[in-house]
């Protein structure tokens, strides 16, 4: 309990540190599906919280909840690197995201509970990696359409 607050405060420079790396073309290609999804995933916590699917218990700041950097941290940087690393494999971008998600709902999630920084509430496991899943899909949607109309507006020009 003592350390939440400093884990969050880490994780999220740790994760924009990281997104430094993903390289210019790479975040100048993908940020658009990142920020999309980062959107997404704060309209789910809005969601979540007003079904009590899952509660954030630390605040970084009284008016800044714990959700705050999963969302425009691990989640954001977190696209940037799964869609750099993957993208135009769609096997290859599932089976990543699989492996992330459930070492985020099996390894993470129970530590997140036990040092009281947000746990599940009226949601079991399997269901938060139906939600992961989804998610996974409206990005690489996102992603292939933005992609798709630039090669149609390129080749429109020509």
């Amino acid at each position: 309990m003592k350390y939440s607050k400093l884990f969050l405060i880490l994780m999220m420079i740790l994760s924009l540190f990281s997104g430094a790396f993903v390289g210019k073309e790479s975040i100048k290609r993908f940020l658009p599906a990142s920020l999309f999804m980062a959107i997404i995933v704060k309209v789910v916590n809005v969601i979540a919280k007003k079904r009590k699917w899952w509660w954030w218990y630390q605040k970084i700041h009284p008016s800044v909840s714990g959700e705050f950097p999963f969302v425009w941290g691990s989640f954001l940087v977190g696209s940037l690197w799964i869609l750099k690393w993957t993208y135009g494999n769609f096997i290859k971008y599932m089976g990543l995201n699989l492996i992330v998600d459930s070492a985020f709902t099996y390894v993470l999630e129970p530590y997140l509970q036990r040092f009281g920084i947000a746990s599940l509430v009226r949601m079991k496991k399997i269901q938060l990696m139906y939600v992961f899943m989804v998610l996974t899909i409206l990005l690489y949607g996102f992603q292939f359409i933005k992609e798709k109309s630039l090669v149609k507006r390129a080749v429109s020009f020509n």
